[in-house]
């Protein structure tokens, strides 16, 4: 893939991630606003200091006849004792080609991360490792891109998991596609 065309998705991510509307869904609080997340998620983590928590930011998305659906998830994984999540939904218009599909939730998970970990240092620090969740397998037409794709997400400095352990992405956000 070209840089240019690359650069150009990366903007796009970036735009869709900050310039749209950011209200989030909670199962259990409702709408909310990204700071209201944050908040949530300082609250949540303070409770119980001994656990050990990740936080978990996956992108999922959808073809259908009004465009593209991307809805992308931020979970806080309480270690072996369950968590909560949030999740938004974004429209674009139709996206053919799965690999710009795919660097497209790549690149919105990139981008909501970075704003998560902004909000967090503003709230007095990250509570626990962060790790973006991409949905490409070693199975499946995503199996060629594996590579481009984490070595993407990695180079921008995040951990990342892929399918079967990139939950955030294939089950959590697919849930709401």
């Amino acid at each position: 893939m070209s840089n240019v065309k690359t650069n150009s998705i990366l903007i796009q991510a970036e735009t869709l991630a900050r310039g749209a509307d950011s209200t989030f869904n909670s199962p259990s609080r409702g709408s909310m606003t990204l700071r209201e997340v944050i908040d949530d998620i300082v609250s949540f983590t303070n409770k119980d200091l001994k656990d050990e928590y990740k936080i978990v930011i996956g992108t999922d998305s959808q073809e259908n006849h009004n465009g593209v659906n991307f809805v992308s998830a931020v979970v806080v994984h309480r270690v072996g004792r369950g968590g909560r999540y949030f999740w938004r939904r974004l429209y674009k218009s139709s996206i053919k080609n799965l690999r710009l599909r795919i660097y497209e939730e790549a690149n919105l998970s990139r981008a909501l991360a970075e704003e998560v970990i902004e909000l967090l240092a503003k709230s007095g620090g990250l509570p626990c490792s962060l790790e973006i969740h991409i949905d490409v397998g070693m199975n499946g037409p995503t199996k060629a891109m594996i590579n481009e794709v984490v070595g993407m997400v990695r180079g921008s400095g995040f951990e990342v998991k892929t399918k079967p352990d990139a939950y955030g992405a294939s089950n959590v956000a697919d849930k709401y596609t």
